[in-house]
């Protein structure tokens, strides 16, 4: 009947242009389904100024995979939403590993650049030590003593 919405080519086309009657058309419905996907939050289109519903391109695509779900795999409505809830929370999920992992690469870089000045040890006569990370083991090796001052 169609195909499985995570097979939908990705595509950031999300800006609302089509009227009710020509989603409905595109996604092989009536318009009137469209309206009860709406007041059931399954799909829920951007609103025109004068309150009329537009659909974007994902949101038809959305659409024709809420009508697989429910003609083919013979899932009900209030399933669809629970498995729309998930993947929506799977997307976001993705999002933040992505924003997590970029702020390490550029966190791990920083400290790869200066991890020789970052870590001291004391001495046995009470002496700070600058230590560097030996370059064929995990160890720490003394490298100079740091000069603190007068106190």
């Amino acid at each position: 009947m169609g195909i499985p919405f995570s097979q939908v080519p990705t595509w950031d086309d999300r800006t609302p242009i089509y009227v009710i009657s020509v989603a409905a058309q595109l996604a092989g419905m009536h318009p009137q389904t469209l309206r009860q996907y709406d007041r059931l939050g399954l799909v829920v289109p951007s609103r025109a100024s004068g309150r009329g519903r537009r659909y974007s391109a994902y949101d038809v695509a959305r659409l024709r995979y809420v009508q697989h779900l429910s003609q083919v795999e013979g899932v009900n409505l209030a399933g669809i939403r629970h498995i729309l809830d998930l993947q929506s929370e799977v997307e976001d999920l993705r999002k933040r590993v992505n924003q997590l992992l970029a702020e390490v690469q550029r966190g791990v870089g920083v400290s790869r650049r200066s991890s020789a000045s970052r870590v001291f040890s004391a001495g046995p006569a009470g002496d700070v030590i600058a230590m560097g990370r030996q370059q064929t083991s995990t160890r720490w090796i003394r490298t100079q003593p740091l000069e603190l001052g007068s106190r």
